[in-house]
């Protein structure tokens, strides 16, 4: 019997879970050759298509395609609307709790958070405290990673404010797996997903600010060498959007313009995928050549709108993760339908002991960490990398936690051998503005590595198609 929760299999793998009764019996009508053919289909539509991620300091080369399983996850529309509840009690908290941090700290004065833990952190922004952001939306887009362990329960693993990326593959999958198998999608009744880019702009529209009633929206990048630049660019084609560099935009008039071939163009909402630092040289980083200098005055003027809001991090950070059960308790008065997973803070005392003499049982990281990177996975972590990393944590506890390994759920995956069971993660994609809305789904990560718990791109990492069903 495995140790972890399979999601199409019970008793290992000897009984077929119902909602995954009608694929299996599909798969088992098909040849070999024929999933082989298809397989190979969508790994060329990808590579022409130019579906590819960057991976720093990969040797072998920057830009790749990321792995598509044609096994899809399946969520019944039960265990979605669990889930869906859990998203909006949970991203309406965090929106709440970085206007607080920016406005009254209620949070700190009631002693629920240290204050130490926001205001010396990296992702506090000091530039933002009193400014008034449209409908006090920070978070306007939000993923949300979840796992599922033990018998089936879910948990919120991280929470991605500050530029979360990733929406794009979950189309793309969608597409593929309605070119190649559009049979399966008239056996089952799936949610669509592929109305997305026309929520994200209704939400950014519905952000704009006040006294703008047709707002002009863009998409900013850091160009076409980021990891994600595929991502930005497919979001702005499907909005409908301009995409723009910094070098596009200027600031004048305590308002914000585009570049145009037919002169100079007002722009009220920028979805950026920058990072705060290199937004505005004036304010942050003197030496950014990626942002538009005076941003932050428009932006404080409450004359552009930022989506998402800069100084978002402090509520995404992993120090500060391991609060937001309070967080909810304390805003909504609600209980967390969602739980985080127990989570050791190595800055207390008694907690560092803890985690120092159970490393070769726990994941640690770095609390500034993102994409995989920074990690300690005790079980597959030889004793020189755990040393290593203890060295670490004792030069600096405040800057890690550790959770237990959980035995994250697994899908069966196409893999070399044949189809084996690979451990997977899901990160539903939440937008905020005048109201909170999702598409059902999400992007669904799969660890293509035997044995592996790490689901990132960035290391190896792979993805599958997401069906919630409606039946």
């Amino acid at each position: 019997m495995p140790n972890f929760f399979d999601e199409m299999y019970t008793d290992g793998a000897k009984n077929v879970r119902d909602h995954y009764l009608e694929f299996e019996a599909w798969l088992a009508t098909q040849s070999a050759a024929t999933i082989a053919r298809k397989r190979a289909e969508a790994d060329l539509i990808f590579r022409r298509v130019g579906i590819t991620f960057a991976v720093y300091g990969n040797e072998a080369g920057t830009e790749r395609v990321i792995p598509f399983d044609i096994i899809p996850r399946m969520i019944t529309a039960k265990e979605w609307a669990h889930m869906e509840a859990g998203l909006v009690q949970r991203v309406r908290t965090l929106n709440m709790f970085i206007h607080d941090i920016y406005h009254d700290q209620n949070i700190v004065k009631a002693g629920i958070i240290p204050p130490e833990q926001i205001f010396r952190n990296a992702q506090y922004r000091p530039e933002m405290q009193g400014i008034s952001v449209a409908s006090d939306i920070y978070a306007h887009i939000a993923g949300v990673d979840i796992v599922r362990a033990g018998q089936g329960e879910f948990y919120v693993l991280e929470d991605n404010l500050r530029v979360p990326s990733g929406v794009s593959y979950m189309l793309e999958d969608r597409k593929m797996m309605m070119r190649l198998f559009p049979e399966l999608f008239a056996r089952h009744q799936i949610a669509p997903v592929e109305h997305y880019p026309d929520m994200l702009l209704d939400n950014l529209r519905s952000v704009a600010p006040i006294g703008v009633s047709d707002p002009t929206v863009v998409v900013m990048t850091p160009g076409m060498y980021n990891s994600a630049y595929f991502e930005h660019a497919f979001l702005a084609q499907q909005m409908g959007v301009e995409l723009v560099e910094g070098q596009d935009l200027f600031v004048n008039d305590n308002a914000v313009y585009m570049r145009t071939t037919r002169g100079p163009k007002r722009v009220d909402v920028i979805y950026r995928r920058i990072d705060d630092d290199y937004m505005d040289p004036l304010a942050f980083r003197a030496d950014s050549t990626l942002g538009v200098p005076g941003l932050l005055s428009v932006y404080r003027a409450g004359r552009v709108t930022l989506a998402n809001a800069i100084g978002t991090g402090v509520a995404d950070d992993k120090s500060i993760y391991p609060f937001v059960p309070d967080m909810i308790r304390f805003y909504l008065s609600e209980e967390p339908i969602l739980n985080n997973v127990p989570t050791y803070q190595c800055r207390k005392k008694d907690e560092l002991s803890y985690v120092l003499a159970n490393l070769p049982d726990l994941v640690v990281k770095e609390v500034h960490g993102a994409g995989g990177y920074g990690m300690l996975v005790g079980p597959a972590s030889s004793k020189a990398e755990i040393e290593d990393f203890r060295q670490r944590i004792i030069a600096r506890p405040d800057g890690y936690i550790a959770q237990p390994t959980l035995a994250l759920s697994a899908c069966p995956t196409f893999v070399d051998a044949g189809i084996a069971p690979r451990h997977i993660d899901l990160r539903p994609f939440v937008l905020s503005g005048k109201t909170i809305s999702m598409v059902p789904g999400g992007l669904t990560r799969v660890a293509l590595k035997e044995g592996s718990l790490v689901v990132n791109s960035s290391q190896g990492g792979g993805t599958k198609d997401t069906w919630i069903l409606e039946n």
